[in-house]
């Protein structure tokens, strides 16, 4: 515009309305004392968002990044850009390239990466530098960001298809009537005005609602890598262009109709992709959406003030009144209430809760109020955690989509270097439509739906048992879950409660209950094992002597030295190995015996009671009908584990096993050839629920076993095992499926397009058609 006499060029519209005020005021000669231009946006953004090493700030990455020590890092983000297979392997690999990079994992259905470094090499700010340099955009997972994310791709994506769809219809009358044209006669000057009528036509669509393929595929050629994008793109330039070149010539035929179509149908195709997609995040993101976002704190006169749920700190007490969400993990100071934990753990009742019960952060409070002392928070807290394994299921890939994967990067090139061949062989034996076939030989083909075959269903899949209470941890578990052929149980914990009782104390003659408690309780202070903190719970009140030389032997016992006496507790086994000295016979019973005993003598035997669980016949039962084999690896005497074995009417039960003795009957069963899954609760169990084929902690298992386990039970239904087995079972039948659907698809579209039997306009719908049939198959899991 026009400012003080000369010609202004504008940066903006709305730059040039104010300019137009300032002019029609009468105070152009603002412009003369003007000293400086305005400051840009980019200038006016703080620098804290221009720089991405802010994300390198310890208070930062609380939220996202989990630390295995004190320099390895985690972190889950969320990559924009991602469009297909090709896109998903630049990422990892070109990640995977930087020193200090551990891992990269991304997960094409959800757009999830987790990223692993070496924090000593690089920062976190570097490997999104590096994301960005490719032409994606990396941000911190949030599950709402990640929701307004997928949100703005839907409207985006449904106003370009309502401009396709639009315009192409008008184009469909025009080579209605072309057509018509071309067999019954029409005048040249109404042929050459639709068609460029067409052409102004397919101008927008081409632009802009075919923008998303022209992006992509110029990001994956810059790149130096050829993606699902390139050969569409491809071929609707190339059908463009020639009908432009035949339009301005008068000679040759025009497949503008083609064009239109072509991203009509690919853009409906993504649009539908994005809402499974979506779905699919909505299931696997359940956890992250539950998060408490503010909470009630008092403080020490007793007052209340409202507080983001992120400011709590261990210490701190908050009052979480009927219906309200619980805003960390803690431990009940005051009240008596009803806490609903079906979100985290699928439980479908209410659990009671009263004073030193823990609770759960998101769990909801039912009945009454209570006051809570928060124990945990942000990423400690089991919410966090629980996150974190599902998202290293998420982005891991089972070995079937590494192969996959593998497939798809070479099919592009194949399909690039095959349409090459072909337009070429057309064009030189003198065909007229060469350049149709060529574009259907480029449209047909869907590598798409090899990547696509696995990741959704996949997280469907892990969705699905998310909400039955199972979590999966590892993304290789419901492939091997699928293939199982043995089910090997721990005992106690595991097809018991767990909730062992002291139901007897026998001691020596000179030694009273209490003093035998006390010594052993000083000594089991030192493990984890159930039957330990059975004897610490019958000892609550006693005052514990200090213990020196502490060894503490897992599934055996501890031994140590107390008041200048050493003293064993454990099992008779243990005991026996360590002094010399057996149980007597008469204190021999089906139930589980702990002795303590001195090098001199045996001073006491405990008695203990456990009860079966309650699905435990029924899981049995299921999984023998399943035609798997059952067995018991327990390190408990032989008579409690016969018993429990004759319950649940399994023929092989080992007692007295310590862990090594479980992992090599274990590797026993996997030379022979069977898949093994390992179920169990304790930290004896960590050793051989490493070596399985795959493994299965049950609710309440130490942290060790639920960090080695692949799967995790996070209510008390033990036959949610039988439920996963299954799902493994569905979800790799599914990914055959679709695999086999892929694979045969393209061979047989492929060289039906280059054998000229495919138009264009039916390649763009069985390209689109393939996607989506793998995308309904997959979601049948839900």
């Amino acid at each position: 515009m026009t400012v003080a006499g000369e010609h202004q060029v504008m940066c903006c519209a709305g730059c040039a309305a104010v300019s137009r005020a300032i002019s029609d005021a009468g105070l152009s000669r603002y412009y003369t004392q003007r000293t400086a231009s305005a400051p840009t946006g980019p200038t006016l953004v703080p620098a804290a968002l221009q720089d991405l090493t802010v994300f390198d700030h310890p208070d930062v990455q609380r939220s996202f990044v989990q630390s295995a020590d004190n320099a390895v890092r985690e972190a889950a983000l969320i990559l924009e850009g991602i469009n297909c297979a090709a896109c998903v392997w630049l990422n990892e690999q070109h990640l995977r390239a930087l020193t200090g990079v551990m891992d990269v994992q991304v997960n094409y259905a959800t757009h999830r990466a987790r990223v692993r470094w070496d924090d000593r090499q690089i920062h976190l700010s570097d490997i999104m530098r590096a994301v960005r340099t490719m032409g994606y955009q990396a941000h911190p997972y949030d599950p709402g960001r990640q929701q307004r994310l997928l949100e703005t791709e839907r409207r985006q994506m449904l106003k370009r298809l309502a401009v396709a769809g639009a315009l192409g219809m008008q184009v469909m009358i025009l080579a209605v009537a072309l057509y018509s044209g071309a067999w019954s006669g029409i005048e040249e000057r109404y042929r050459d005005f639709f068609q460029k009528l067409s052409l102004l036509l397919t101008l927008p669509v081409l632009v802009y609602s075919a923008r998303p393929f022209f992006v992509s595929a110029w990001r994956d050629l810059a790149n130096r890598r050829a993606g699902m994008d390139v050969p569409v793109t491809l071929g609707i330039s190339l059908a463009f262009a020639a009908s432009a070149l035949a339009t301005i010539s008068g000679h040759g035929e025009i497949y503008f109709d083609s064009v239109c179509m072509f991203v009509f149908l690919l853009l409906g195709a993504r649009t539908l992709e994005l809402g499974a997609r979506k779905r699919a995040a909505d299931a696997a993101d359940v956890i992250s959406q539950v998060r408490p976002a503010s909470a009630h704190r008092l403080d020490i006169d007793g007052n209340l003030t409202l507080v983001a749920a992120v400011e709590l700190s261990p210490g701190d007490r908050v009052l979480v009144q009927p219906g309200e969400t619980i805003p960390a993990d803690g431990v009940v100071c005051e009240g008596i209430s009803s806490v609903d934990e079906a979100i985290l753990t699928g439980e479908s009742l209410p659990r009671q809760r009263r004073e030193g019960d823990p609770v759960i952060g998101a769990s909801i409070n039912v009945e009454s109020p209570l006051t809570v002392e928060v124990t945990r928070t942000g990423p400690d807290s089991v919410l966090a955690q629980i996150q974190q394994l599902l998202d290293r299921a998420l982005t891991g890939k089972p070995r079937i989509s590494q192969l996959a994967d593998t497939i798809a990067g070479f099919f592009v090139v194949g399909v690039l270097l095959m349409a090459g061949l072909v337009g070429i062989s057309w064009w030189w034996w003198g065909a007229d439509n060469w350049l149709a076939i060529t574009v259907s030989v480029l449209v047909v083909s869907c590598p798409c739906a090899l990547s696509l075959a696995t990741p959704a269903a996949v997280t469907a899949t892990v969705g699905h048992l998310m909400r039955q209470g199972v979590l999966l941890t590892r993304a290789h578990a419901l492939e091997t879950l699928a293939k199982v052929s043995n089910v090997v149980f721990d005992k106690t914990g595991t097809l018991t409660l767990g909730n062992l009782q002291l139901a007897a104390v026998r001691t020596a003659e000179g030694i009273s209950n209490d003093e035998a408690l006390r010594l052993a309780g000083a000594l089991e202070g030192y493990s984890e094992h159930p039957l330990a903190q059975a004897i610490l719970r019958a000892a609550p009140a006693l005052s514990l002597p200090q213990v020196k030389s502490v060894f503490n032997e897992p599934g055996g016992g501890v031994y140590g030295e107390v008041d200048g006496q050493d003293y064993c507790v454990g099992s008779p086994e243990f005991v026996h190995k360590r002094t010399g000295l057996s149980q007597p016979s008469a204190d021999r019973a089906a139930n589980t015996t702990v002795l303590l005993a001195n090098p001199e003598q045996i001073l006491a035997v405990f008695t203990f009671t456990d009860t079966l669980r309650a699905q435990a016949p029924a899981l049995a039962g299921q999984l023998r009908s399943m035609g798997l084999k059952l067995a018991i690896l327990s390190g408990d005497q032989s008579r409690p584990v016969q018993s429990v074995a004759a319950q649940l009417h399994i023929e092989i039960a080992e007692s007295q096993l310590s862990p090594v003795d479980k992992l090599a009957v274990l590797r026993q069963y996997q030379q022979r050839g069977d898949t093994v899954a390992m179920v169990g609760d304790g930290v004896n169990d960590a050793p051989v629920l490493a070596g399985a084929d795959v493994s299965i902690a049950v609710a309440r298992a130490s942290p060790l076993a639920a960090a080695t386990a692949d799967a995790v039970i996070l209510n008390e239904d033990i036959g949610a095992i039988a439920q996963a087995i299954q799902a493994g079972r569905r979800t790799l039948a599914v990914i055959r499926q679709n695999l086999i659907w892929a694979l045969a698809y393209n061979l047989l579209a492929l060289p039906a397009a280059a054998l000229g039997l495919v138009p264009p306009w039916l390649a763009a719908i069985g390209m689109s058609t393939s996607s989506l049939i793998v995308i309904a198959n997959a979601l049948r899991l839900r």
